[in-house]
């Protein structure tokens, strides 16, 4: 009887954790599909409630939100790749280069 009660909350658990979990799904993904609203980030009151505060990052000189990207990648070809990876290893300690100074 008692084994009978704990699957049961278990089940009542896991069923409440995977409803939970797809309502987040849910809501991350409604609101990462809307756009922000550059009127609605002014800094003051708008209708009685307090508007979102930007990161000053985000923000221009002026205070207004800025429209560009933030972070700039340069490409790399695979070989420079692997010489970056290449020289990192050989400076590391313990390498294998070492190990063959010490003999």
């Amino acid at each position: 009887m008692l084994h009978l009660v704990y699957i049961l909350a278990f089940t009542v658990i896991a069923f409440l954790a995977v409803r939970n979990l797809i309502h987040s799904l849910l809501t991350v993904g409604m609101e990462s599909q809307r756009q922000p609203d550059a009127r609605n980030y002014s800094g003051g009151m708008n209708s009685g409630r307090m508007q979102k505060m930007l990161h000053p990052e985000l923000l221009d000189e002026t205070g207004n939100l800025i429209n560009e990207p933030l972070l700039v990648m340069r490409s790399l070809s695979v070989q420079d790749a692997r010489n970056q990876l290449d020289n990192l290893y050989k400076s590391s300690p313990g390498s294998v280069d070492d190990l063959r100074d010490d003999d």
